[in-house]
């Protein structure tokens, strides 16, 4: 693990479940990290709410203005200007319900990660609760979750960790994203703890 402690920024859109894992681990001295800014495209979205409670930084940055959808590069734009003024050496998408753009991906090559509630490539391109259910749909008996680094391709980029759980036979989409969501919290732990920042 670094000696020194790696500046974490997150997006998100939803409760930060994930987050909050992160949040114990460093409140625990399990992991040498901190949490300078977590950003979301929704002005309501507990992860905000999360950050706040633990009196992290939370930033709002409206992906709608005027009525009109902010062009996606711009918009990547406005979000690499905030992880840059916070110095964040690696960042995470955490229940982040926007596709990035190339220009995103590239500066922040290396140091861009994602979580997905599946045993990437399978269930690809999903989000959320919709991945749970093809799993179960599909008669799987075995999943789990991936950390990737975040690419062009969606849900493409090198696979960094994976972690399996059993798909049980009374499970539905619910239970299942818990037992991955605890999964997906452990994952993240280690793939940060395994971080060299570059300065």
């Amino acid at each position: 693990m670094s000696t020194s402690k790696i500046r974490l920024g997150i997006l998100g859109s939803t409760r930060g479940t994930d987050m909050q894992a992160i949040i114990d681990a460093i409140e625990a001295e399990r992991l040498t990290a901190e949490i300078e800014v977590v950003i979301s495209d929704r002005k309501h979205a507990g992860i905000l709410d999360r950050a706040r409670e633990h009196g992290l930084q939370a930033v709002y940055l409206p992906a709608i203005k005027a009525g009109r959808r902010v062009e996606r590069t711009v918009y990547d734009a406005q979000v690499s200007t905030v992880l840059r003024e916070h110095q964040v050496d690696m960042v995470l998408l955490i229940g982040y319900m926007r596709i990035v753009s190339p220009e995103f991906c590239s500066s922040w090559e290396g140091r861009l990660v994602n979580v997905h509630p599946s045993l990437l490539p399978d269930f690809a391109g999903g989000m959320d609760s919709d991945v749970h259910a093809a799993v179960i749909a599909s008669g799987r008996t075995e999943t789990g979750c991936t950390v990737h680094l975040v690419t062009e391709e969606v849900d493409g980029g090198p696979i960094l960790l994976q972690k399996r759980c059993a798909v049980l036979p009374d499970d539905d989409p619910q239970s299942l994203k818990q037992r991955v969501q605890h999964l997906e919290g452990e994952a993240l732990i280690e793939v940060i703890a395994r971080f060299v920042p570059s300065y």
